[in-house]
């Protein structure tokens, strides 16, 4: 950062927040001493949110794009704050036509005039790092040019050495910044801006959307032209349609509104469970309704991966929620890592039941997407759950898929149309190329361990008989894992007995000699007999039990 340019931003931030009535705040995270008299209100000051979102909005885009990051975190902020940041909006003019077409040709290395016989100087849609402009290629197409705003770039390196700055001070001063953990806010933000600020990965994101999608008959992504894609600028395919929310024209076009919900709600289980590829912004403007009734999806700069791993607790999740498996639901939550040590798991598990039941069979119609999103982010700030961001993505996604089909007045459920899908993966994991696949990577990682621990363990008897470490062992927290253990042992007994008496009574039974018999109920029946038909009974009764209580304990 330049010296100069960065004391003037310093400056300039510092006046805002004083303006804002915030200079108490700004002296303690400088470590001056507060003017007021009481003295730990700046301790423990936390500013309202709508003088938050101001703060955001007149700081300019950098803050307004961090603003918007944190719109997702509601597993941190409380919810007033949420919404309160939800509302910020990209309130910056368009960039002149004459540095727009600078940006162009500097990056194209080619005149405007040699790839565009047309190219309208009015921007179509304007954002805080980007605009777009509609032109038509040499060739004929009509295409889409997203343009990043020209000197952006260093202005947010900027603001983020200084996002920096007032992070750790205030991690530094107050309880709350460690518990919200701005450093790594900031480090979130940092990551996410630059690959929105990067046309080449926009244009790669397009690219694997279209090869997901291109089977389909319901979804379509438009064309790059990778002969016109730099790093700040991209050219793609002009999608002709109408806006998801336009309902009322979507009808007059001969589309049944209802039909289109169902595409989306279908696509983006596509997205969650066969491709672990999601378009994390699936807003009125980036949903494009064709007038041939597809549905076209554009603007792939916020997309988010699932590894296979998360594609299938996913679809336990959601497989849980559809059959009222609550079980299932908490084991999902387990293997994702949502679940810790200090929560108490009886409690949490009636409070998800509690949330979950009242919307089970009940349409997108009858369901208010902001109750269920409230009442799931008030149990994650109960229980102190922190969220990986992908799965905040999904959240917020999840929401704006469902509102778009309550806008398109669809009466399906989203749990309903999800379930094929997620069948579907379920099965698909668990085939013998994935398991042994999987097998083989986990022995690789177990090598890699394996290899360095000599390693380690040299280390801490070196430091030990040096006396900088000593080693303590204390046998404690083994008495369940003995009492799993005994109980699989007995399992192992009841099994070994069970295969004993089948064993014994089909040897009895198919002995050519008979013994005498023996009068049961009036009838004369042979002892060989009645010995092997009393073995299977043994084995009969036990293998049920055994099988019972296997499926009763879940660990199967």
């Amino acid at each position: 950062m330049g010296m100069q340019r960065g004391i003037r931003r310093f400056t300039v931030i510092s006046r805002v927040l004083v303006q804002h009535g915030l200079g108490d705040l700004l002296d303690r995270i400088l470590e001056k001493e507060p003017k007021t008299k009481e003295k730990e209100v700046a301790k423990s000051l936390f500013p309202s949110p709508v003088r938050i979102r101001q703060i955001l909005e007149e700081l300019g885009p950098s803050f307004i794009k961090l603003g918007q990051i944190l719109s997702v975190r509601a597993d941190v902020f409380p919810p007033e704050y949420i919404e309160e940041l939800k509302k910020l909006q990209d309130q910056v003019p368009p960039v002149p036509f004459t540095a727009i077409k600078t940006v162009i040709e500097t990056e194209l290395k080619r005149p405007l005039t040699e790839m565009f016989s047309e190219f309208s100087e009015t921007s179509l849609a304007v954002a805080s790092v980007a605009q777009v402009h509609a032109a038509r290629r040499i060739s004929g197409e009509k295409v889409a040019v997203k343009v990043i705003r020209p000197g952006i770039q260093g202005k947010i390196r900027d603001d983020i050495g200084i996002m920096y700055f007032f992070a750790r001070r205030i991690e530094k001063h107050f309880e709350i910044g460690r518990v919200i953990g701005f450093i790594n806010l900031v480090k979130e933000f940092e990551r996410s801006i630059f690959r929105e600020l990067d046309m080449y990965a926009e244009a790669g994101n397009i690219e694997k959307f279209a090869a997901n999608f291109k089977n389909s008959e319901e979804i379509y992504i438009g064309k790059v032209w990778w002969d016109c894609v730099s790093k700040s600028v991209l050219v793609m395919e002009y999608i002709e349609g109408l806006k998801m929310d336009q309902v009322r024209e979507i009808g007059a076009a001969g589309i049944d509104p209802k039909e289109i919900a169902l595409i989306g709600l279908r696509s983006f289980s596509r997205q969650l469970m066969e491709f672990g590829l999601f378009h994390a912004d699936p807003h009125p403007a980036n949903t494009i309704v064709m007038y041939d009734g597809r549905v076209s999806l554009v603007d792939f700069g916020i997309i988010a991966y699932l590894d296979e791993e998360s594609m299938m607790q996913i679809a336990n999740l959601f497989l849980g929620y559809a059959e009222h498996d609550y079980d299932m639901v908490m084991a999902a939550l387990e293997d994702a890592g949502l679940i810790h040590a200090d929560m108490n798991l009886k409690d949490f598990r009636t409070d998800l039941k509690d949330m979950s039941e009242p919307f089970y069979g009940r349409s997108l119609q009858t369901i208010s997407v902001r109750d269920v999103y409230d009442q799931l982010m008030g149990l994650v700030l109960k229980y102190r759950i922190r969220m990986p961001r992908n799965l905040l993505l999904l959240l917020k996604t999840f929401i704006q898929t469902e509102a778009l089909g309550k806008i398109l007045g669809s009466d399906a459920s989203l749990l309903e149309v999800t379930r094929p899908y997620a069948r579907k993966l379920l099965q698909r994991g668990y085939d013998a190329r994935k398991l042994f696949r999987n097998l083989g990577r986990d022995l690789h990682t177990f090598a890699t361990h394996l290899r360095i621990l000599p390693k380690y363990f040299f280390d801490i008897i070196r430091l030990a008989a040096q006396g900088k470490h000593g080693i303590t062992l204390r046998h404690t927290g083994f008495e369940e894992s003995a009492a799993k253990l005994e109980k699989g042992l007995n399992r192992a007994i009841v099994g070994i007995v069970i295969s004993a008496s089948t064993i014994a009574g089909s040897l009895v039974l198919s002995s050519p000699e008979k013994v005498m018999d023996i009068s049961v109920l009036g009838h004369p029946v042979p002892l060989t007999t009645l010995l092997g038909v009393t073995g299977y009974s043994i084995a009969t009764v036990l293998g049920l039990w055994l099988i019972i209580s296997i499926f009763r304990s879940g660990k199967m």
